[in-house]
């Protein structure tokens, strides 16, 4: 894959990277990343990876921008309020990057439509904010083998992990079902620090290029806790589930 003059300036500090190269950023450009949420995860994401020069970048959501939302979500400006926020990322990350094409999808994801968006693209990144979306985000990366990048937020503290091609440990040996309602407070209650949730939607950014090319060590396997308040990283070991009702043996 060949790079014009312009793109040869704008990716320069990646191709000086040994473990990225030429080689790295023509896959960088060849990919194909979906974002569920252009929210506080979503928003440092996508404008991330525009900026790396993913090639196209897929958004699903369906919520408008409100006041509220510009305390973390980066991608959108107070200009946007009211517009759909599929379109204000859009804008911005193009803004950044025009060589970049983005598919926005204006829908909730669901089990009827899950499917067919998520296999259109390499990489899925799940930025969303509530159970229900996740587990289907994962259960559809697994039965089509994408890999999936995972974070979640709340007040000073986030989570985050990467999960392989339908292989072991999966979502579910972390999390094998969804919590009770009420259980986990919303960000409506419990508050999030803006920064927090753009230091997490930095690092699912990080992981997926680094699966994109290769560079480093991967996050499946493991997971990474970040607390704002210490500012401290923990890094645990995910081990494969033998109960677990995704992956492990099917029942008798």
């Amino acid at each position: 894959m060949s790079f014009s003059e312009t793109e040869l300036e704008r990716y320069a500090r990646h191709i000086v990277l040994r473990e990225v190269g030429g080689t790295g950023q023509a896959k960088i450009k060849a990919a194909k990343v979906l974002v569920v949420g252009a929210g506080g995860l979503g928003s440092p994401m996508i404008l991330y990876l525009a900026a790396a020069g993913v090639g196209t970048i897929g958004i699903v959501d369906f919520d408008a921008v409100s006041l509220s939302n510009l305390q973390r979500q980066i991608a959108h400006r107070t200009a946007d309020i009211g517009r759909l926020k599929i379109d204000s990322a859009k804008d911005n990350a193009n803004a950044i990057n025009p060589n970049v094409k983005i598919e926005t999808f204006r829908t909730k994801l669901t089990a009827e439509n899950a499917k067919e968006i998520i296999g259109g693209f390499d990489i899925v990144a799940d930025g969303s904010d509530n159970f229900t979306t996740r587990f289907l985000i994962a259960d559809t990366c697994f039965a089509l083998k994408k890999t999936l990048v995972s974070a979640a937020v709340t007040e000073f503290s986030g989570q985050l992990a990467t999960f392989h091609e339908g292989g072991k440990p999966c979502y579910r040996c972390f999390i094998p079902e969804e919590p009770p309602r009420g259980a986990v407070r919303p960000c409506t209650e419990a508050g999030v620090l803006g920064a927090a949730a753009g230091v997490m939607g930095s690092l699912q950014a990080l992981e997926i290029l680094k699966e994109i090319t290769g560079a480093g060590e991967s996050m499946a396997g493991k997971l990474l806790i970040y607390e704002a308040l210490d500012t401290r990283f923990r890094t645990l070991t995910l081990k494969p589930d033998p109960n677990c009702p995704l992956c492990g043996k099917p029942r008798a």
